[in-house]
């Protein structure tokens, strides 16, 4: 059994992405502009992230035995993602989101997540789960993956270090319901508005400082534009963006994490996980789509 240095356990969905004139409100009339389809997931493009920069990857997922589903492990393999802990089941239809992009890049999406939440920890390999450094934790639409992934961190072994990017789906499920798996956490990267949502609260780094206090050893906030803000507790850094040109922030986030991960697995300081996360997020967002502007290993040469 082949060991991963990160191992995803989120959605996965072929995004299919609108470019609109601008996003319509109720009662209102947009048009489309341009239409292209691509593999995503939050978790999913994290991993697609890591493979690129050289990571050994894998991914614990569910799609159905539909053209969506084996696009979306097509792709993974073209990526260099294990796919064997994906379950692939006859029935149903495998997950989509239709995503609404305007001319400033800003987005509205609309998540169908088919078979992804009917995903059980039965269907799950231990073996599989357990083989990893990092195992990359991303939010389920419905109840029963988020009740499986509770479930999972639970029975952890200590080598395995979980990686939370709960996403606004868990923010709003609120602290008491998120707590079993951040007192496992070992790092945990929200947005500023999904702790914000968590928290209620928006001072971003009294709330980082509260994740710390249930368990959590890193935190990583996103700030967007404004870059990032990491703390273990013991030192903190706010660490600026790198300035680009922005054409589609979808899966900046994501690309984010890919970074991040990069830098724990490698044992880079704090600061230098924060500028790599940064600088792969910088890539992502220059161009349309989730994935195709995520940098190869090769171009963190531009970062010494």
């Amino acid at each position: 059994m082949t060991s991963f240095d990160v191992v995803g356990f989120g959605a996965l969905n072929v995004d299919k992405l609108f470019k609109v004139n601008r996003i319509a409100r109720v009662e209102e009339e947009s048009f489309v502009t341009g239409f292209e389809e691509a593999c995503g997931g939050s978790a999913a493009n994290t991993i697609v992230g890591l493979a690129r920069l050289g990571c050994k990857v894998g991914f614990i997922g569910k799609v159905a035995n539909d053209r969506e589903g084996k696009l979306l492990l097509k792709d993974f393999r073209r990526e260099g993602v294990d796919t064997k802990g994906i379950i692939i089941t006859k029935q149903g239809r495998s997950g989509t989101v239709m995503g609404f992009v305007d001319l400033k890049g800003e987005r509205a999406l609309y998540v169908d997540p088919g078979v992804n939440d009917t995903l059980e920890l039965e269907e799950i390999s231990k073996e599989y789960a357990f083989q990893t450094k990092f195992l990359h934790l991303t939010s389920f639409v419905g109840d029963k993956p988020f009740q499986a992934q509770k479930k999972l961190v639970e029975i952890l072994p200590e080598n395995v270090k979980i990686s939370l990017d709960m996403g606004e789906l868990y923010a709003r499920k609120g602290l008491k319901a998120l707590e079993p798996i951040l007192t496992k956490t070992f790092v945990a990267m929200p947005n500023a508005k999904e702790l914000e949502i968590l928290t209620g609260k928006t001072d971003y780094k009294k709330n980082a400082e509260l994740l710390l206090e249930k368990g959590v050893k890193i935190v990583a906030v996103k700030l967007g534009s404004k870059g990032c803000y990491v703390t273990d507790g013991k030192e903190n850094h706010h660490i600026e963006a790198f300035k680009v040109n922005v054409v589609d922030t979808t899966g900046a986030g994501d690309a984010f994490c890919a970074g991040f991960l990069y830098g724990l697995i490698k044992s880079k300081n704090l600061y230098d996980c924060g500028r790599i996360g940064n600088f792969v997020a910088s890539k992502c967002i220059m161009k349309m789509g989730a994935r195709t502007g995520l940098p190869y290993i090769k171009d963190l040469k531009l970062l010494d």
